[in-house]
C-alpha cells in the first residue's frame, strides 16, 4: 500500500507540474478533494481571515501557484497528496468551471438543463477542455474576461449545475480521490479552455448588490420577502430533500448578502423538517464556504 501511495503522490505531482506549465495555478489535494496541507491557523479562535499573508502554506486555494519550485515544495510538505486543485478566476486563463453533476436518484439532468439554458438564452457551449469525474459527471473549462468576477455557486443556474469561479477550484485531471480518478474526456486533451459565451457569462454573474439604507455598500441587506421564501422552501422539504433544500436556500441567501442574518431562521426551519441542529448548521456553513470561495 505504501508503494501505491508513493506512486499516486508522484503522479499527482507530475500532473500538477504539467498543469502549472500551462499557466494553471495548482496546489495539492487529499483523497477527499480537500486541500492536503493543514492550515497553520488550526486551533485559532475563528474567524481567521488570513489568505496566505502569513507566508506559510496551508491556505488551500490561496496556496495555488504556477511556479514549479513552489509546486514541488507544496507537494513535499503534503506527501500523501493524491491529486491537485486548479484555482479558478486567476490570470492568465481566469478559469470558470461548470460542474455538471449526475444525480439519477433525484432525476436531475444537469446536461439537459444546460442545453435548455443555451436554447433559452441563445448561446452554445464551444468545444473545450472537459474532465470526467468518478461519479459520472463532468467539468467544463471556460475562460472569463479580466473585468468580470464570476462567483462560486451551487445549483443557482439549475439543479445539478455548480459553478467554480474566483476563490474556488477544480479537481485537476489525473487526480485520484476516494471515489476514483478524474480524467480528460476523449478528444478534449488538445483543446485550450474556450472563452465563456457572453450570454452564459451574464447568467453566471449575479446583479450588483444595492447599498443598504445606511448607504454603505457591502453590508448585509435585510432578508425581506426573499428570505421568507427561502424559509418556506426549506419547510416544504420531504424526507430525502431536507439537506439539499437547506443547502440550496443557504447558498442563495449568502449570494445575495443576507446569509448570516438568515442562518438562525434557516436552522429553525430545517430542524422542523427533521434535521438536527448540528446537521443544519453544518449544511449552512458549507454553503457559506462555497459561496464565499473558501476553497470548496
Amino acid at each position: 500500500m505504501a508503494t501505491i501511495d508513493r506512486q499516486t503522490a508522484t503522479l499527482a505531482l507530475a500532473h500538477a507540474l504539467s498543469a502549472a506549465g500551462r499557466g494553471l495555478p495548482v496546489f495539492p489535494l487529499s483523497a477527499t478533494k480537500l486541500p492536503a496541507l493543514r492550515s497553520p491557523h488550526h486551533g485559532e479562535q475563528p474567524p481567521v481571515h488570513c489568505r496566505g499573508e502569513c507566508g506559510l502554506p496551508g491556505h488551500g486555494v490561496h496556496d495555488a501557484t504556477t511556479d514549479p519550485a513552489a509546486v514541488r515544495a507544496l507537494f513535499a510538505a503534503a506527501p500523501r497528496a493524491t491529486g491537485y486543485g486548479i484555482a479558478c478566476g486567476r490570470a492568465p486563463h481566469r478559469l470558470i468551471g461548470i460542474d455538471l453533476d449526475i444525480d439519477t436518484a433525484h432525476g436531475n439532468d444537469s446536461v439537459g438543463a444546460l442545453q435548455q439554458l443555451a436554447l433559452q438564452h441563445l448561446f452554445t457551449i464551444p468545444p473545450t477542455v472537459t474532465v470526467l469525474t468518478p461519479s459520472g459527471g463532468r467539468h467544463l473549462w471556460l475562460t472569463g474576461p479580466a473585468d468580470t468576477t464570476v462567483p462560486n455557486s451551487a445549483g443557482r443556474l439549475a439543479p445539478g449545475i455548480d459553478v467554480r469561479g474566483t476563490g474556488g477550484y477544480l479537481v485537476g485531471p489525473g487526480s485520484v480521490t476516494a471515489h476514483g480518478r478524474y480524467r480528460l474526456a476523449p478528444g478534449t486533451a488538445h483543446l485550450p479552455p474556450a472563452p465563456c459565451p457572453r450570454a452564459l457569462l451574464r447568467l453566471l454573474t449575479p446583479p450588483r448588490r444595492e447599498p443598504t439604507p445606511s448607504g454603505h455598500p457591502g453590508q448585509e441587506t435585510p432578508p425581506g420577502r426573499r428570505g421568507e421564501g427561502l424559509i418556506q422552501f426549506v419547510l416544504a422539504a420531504h424526507e430525502g430533500q431536507r439537506n439539499t433544500r437547506l443547502f440550496w436556500a443557504a447558498c442563495r441567501a449568502y449570494e445575495h448578502g443576507f446569509g448570516d442574518a438568515l442562518a438562525d431562521a434557516l436552522t429553525t426551519a430545517a430542524v422542523r423538517t427533521g434535521l438536527t441542529e448540528q446537521e443544519a448548521r453544518a449544511a449552512i456553513a458549507s454553503a457559506e464556504r462555497l459561496t464565499r470561495g473558501r476553497g470548496d
